[in-house]
């Protein structure tokens, strides 16, 4: 039987500049669809499990082009609310060499920013589902958001669900009254799979690393051991924790890596060097959604999971948009040491 997962989160309508210009020099913007869950449901999909997104959509033309783009990848749709009157939308500046790429938010009063608790009925949307995954950018969006995610939570570990998350610190959408650090620990509390950066840990958690460069291009995994031994120790529910390595040298160069601690081995994935960013937002997201695969398909081999995670999100970089559109083939490829990007006749 394939393994259901259920993401809850907001999808926003994306609006880039094209190639590398500027806001101010753009006249047009390239469309597309994305947002953290949103991202992780649809490698789910492509991946063959049975994905469930759960969000709030406007009932109006630009809500309905965008449950389609769902669909259109296999996310199973059915316990989305089509209630309020807008989409969100972020805006995108894609950055080059030293010039760091920059996002604008349009999300106040979005659909999803409108839910309220007992709107969702999380019994029937967590029927047959062994999964659940939220981020950090889903309660920063509105008190609502944050009260019906827990309440997801809460339903879960009734059920005996496994429940994941990426801290995913954004400074910029904690606007309603509420700081990360006084809303994210009761929610993570109800999780078993945990990943963050450095920042996300400290900036959420209060918990920081030592002896740890990231502005210089190159990070030590061995850094983070103390980072997942605190979590856990401060979080007693959690089994695994997880850290993404992006090393920046440029806007267009990283290298791309994830270690994964279990409480007792620290497992480190190979090293990626990305020279060429096509485009690297969803990256995380692509990371998780390999992640989750991996530890639903290669149970017991945290670092086979681990490996296929950090491959996954080394072949979104080279993809047009949040979503990351490779295959179990193409990642698997990648593992085995195929990177020559040699065309597949």
């Amino acid at each position: 039987m394939t393994s259901k997962v259920v993401s809850f989160g907001e999808i926003m309508l994306r609006l880039s500049t094209p190639g590398y210009l500027r806001f101010a020099q753009a006249n047009s913007f390239d469309a597309c669809y994305g947002g953290g869950e949103a991202n992780v449901a649809v490698s789910l999909a492509n991946y063959g499990l049975n994905s469930s997104f759960v969000t709030a959509l406007p009932k109006n033309d630009i809500g309905e082009a965008c449950h389609k783009e769902l669909k259109k990848y296999g996310v199973d749709t059915k316990n989305i609310r089509f209630e309020g009157e807008r989409l969100g939308i972020y805006f995108l500046e894609t950055g080059a060499v030293a010039r760091a790429s920059k996002v604008v938010y349009d999300r106040a009063y979005s659909s999803f920013s409108q839910v309220k608790k007992g709107q969702f009925n999380w019994d029937e949307i967590f029927e047959g589902a062994s999964w659940f995954h939220w981020t950090g950018i889903t309660p920063a969006v509105s008190q609502g958001a944050a009260e019906v995610c827990l309440e997801a939570i809460k339903a879960a570990n009734q059920k005996g669900i496994t429940v994941s998350t990426d801290l995913n610190y954004r400074k910029n959408l904690w606007r309603y009254g509420k700081k990360a650090s006084e809303v994210m620990p009761e929610l993570v509390e109800g999780c078993d799979i945990v990943l963050g950066n450095e920042e996300d840990a400290a900036l959420v958690l209060g918990i920081k690393p030592e002896g740890l460069n990231v502005t210089g291009g190159h990070v030590e995994a061995e850094a983070y051991r103390s980072v997942s031994q605190q979590i856990m120790s401060r979080f007693p529910r959690v089994k695994k924790v997880i850290t993404t390595l992006r090393g920046s040298i440029s806007a267009n160069h990283n290298s791309w890596s994830g270690v994964l601690y279990d409480g007792k081995n620290l497992f480190t994935a190979p090293t990626y060097q990305i020279t060429h960013i096509v485009d690297r937002v969803g990256g995380g997201d692509s990371f998780m959604g390999g992640l989750i695969y991996g530890l639903l398909t290669y149970k017991g081999d945290d670092q086979k999971a681990l490996n296929f995670a950090t491959a996954a999100s080394c072949l979104k970089h080279t993809i047009n948009g949040d979503f990351n559109q490779v295959t179990v083939e193409e990642v698997e490829k990648l593992m085995g040491g195929d990177a020559s990007g040699r065309v597949s006749r």
